[in-house]
């Protein structure tokens, strides 16, 4: 039933719901990845799904998540602000990383509900679509230079317009210890022939992104971007680590790149200095740690303001993914959007109904909520254990450095 097709008195009705139930989903696929999600239940037996951002910290934030319903069950889930602030400032001190991908999930979930609810997709909620279709840039990998140029030409012939690889390891893993090298030095030589390579095989028309993953250290990269400037790449993505926002303003001074970065902030707050300052070129919001819809919305229509666009954080489910491609379906300032893998791909047997992808693009259908499907009992025949520690990265004298 959708009121958008309904009488007034179930337009009354669906306009008066009332949250029942907060349930953590940590799921594995068949491949044994996990996945975090939040399905939020109303009296009206609509549902509403989100997706959390960071796995290894999923013990906590099934915690928090608990937490947060104690004050979500009982609500109207039209109230998205209301319950944003609530959630997020209620118990005085403001939210953590940990709060805020349970914010951020439970948030996602009411849009999805309030979508369902009306009879309309989320992008139509938040301002009705500012294009058809939203361009996306694939993963690429290879374990040699060459295998990584081979990739990449196989994602150009199935239609892919961006192409992305992150900072070059210098080893190969230790399965034992789950550890493997990166030499600054090396890494920086390696990557700047990887995207020669690249950018020879495919060309001045295909985009170049280089996310450095906040693996090196400013002198670093501000070295290794005056050699990659020739190659003309997109954008380079976590340049540096994310704790000191003010450090991007040397970068700012001494590299001649388009800067992206954001994943790892939570909430407007942290975006703050960065946009008004125009010290980055794109925003990477995570819509599954910043705070979900409700706040994302807030910084892109601030970002639009300083003419900085948009690539959403996505290397999640097809719930964060169909969240992002709503966000940019709505958005003006959109540069291009985060797709590991096509939708519809994968964990299909899990997610029943995806968002579509053709050619490069990915697009909301015009379906009511964010447009994705969950088959509850292939759910709890995947539960996870949403915990771990990714491999660790070390330097040659054995130092610690960020993944």
């Amino acid at each position: 039933m959708h009121a958008a097709n309904g009488s007034p008195a179930q337009h009354t009705h669906l306009n008066k719901l009332k949250v029942t139930k907060v349930q953590s989903l940590p799921l594995r696929d068949d491949h044994g990845r996990v996945y975090f999600f939040v399905r939020v239940d109303t009296d009206a037996g609509i549902y509403g799904l989100g997706e959390v951002g960071t796995l290894g910290m999923g013990r906590a934030i099934m915690e928090a998540v608990d937490h947060l319903a104690e004050v979500v069950v009982g609500s109207d889930p039209w109230e998205t602000e209301r319950l944003w602030q609530l959630m997020f400032r209620g118990n005085f001190f403001p939210a953590d990383r940990t709060y805020g991908c349970a914010i951020s999930a439970i948030d996602i979930a009411l849009w999805d509900i309030k979508g369902k609810a009306a009879g309309l997709p989320v992008y139509k909620l938040m301002g009705g679509p500012t294009r058809e279709k939203v361009v996306c840039y694939a993963h690429i990998q290879g374990q040699t230079n060459q295998i990584l140029v081979e990739n990449a030409l196989e994602h150009v012939e199935n239609g892919w317009k961006f192409l992305r690889w992150h900072q070059p390891e210098t080893s190969e893993t230790d399965i034992v210890e789950n550890t493997t090298r990166l030499e600054p030095v090396e890494s920086m030589q390696t990557c700047v022939e990887q995207m020669t390579m690249v950018r020879e095989a495919v060309g001045p028309d295909i985009q170049i992104c280089l996310d450095v993953h906040t693996r090196l250290d400013p002198t670093h990269v501000i070295q290794m971007c005056k050699d990659l400037e020739p190659l003309k790449p997109y954008f380079i993505e976590d340049p540096i680590r994310s704790e000191n926002f003010g450090s991007y303003r040397n970068l700012r001074r001494q590299i001649n790149l388009p800067i992206a970065a954001g994943e790892q902030w939570v909430s407007k707050w942290s975006f703050r200095q960065v946009i008004e300052e125009e010290l980055i070129d794109y925003a990477r919001i995570d819509l599954c740690i910043v705070g979900g819809l409700t706040e994302t919305l807030k910084i892109t229509h601030w970002a639009e303001t300083h003419f900085i666009d948009l690539v959403p954080h996505n290397p999640l489910g097809p719930v964060s993914t169909a969240a992002c491609v709503a966000l940019c379906m709505a958005s003006t300032n959109v540069g291009v959007q985060e797709m590991p893998r096509e939708p519809g791909t994968y964990i299909t047997d899990l997610f029943t109904v995806q968002i579509g992808f053709e050619d490069g693009y990915a697009f909301c259908h015009d379906t009511p909520g964010l447009g994705v499907e969950i088959d509850m009992d292939v759910a709890e025949s995947r539960a996870a254990d949403p915990h771990g520690w990714l491999p660790q990265l070390k330097r040659n004298d054995g130092a610690f450095t960020n993944w």
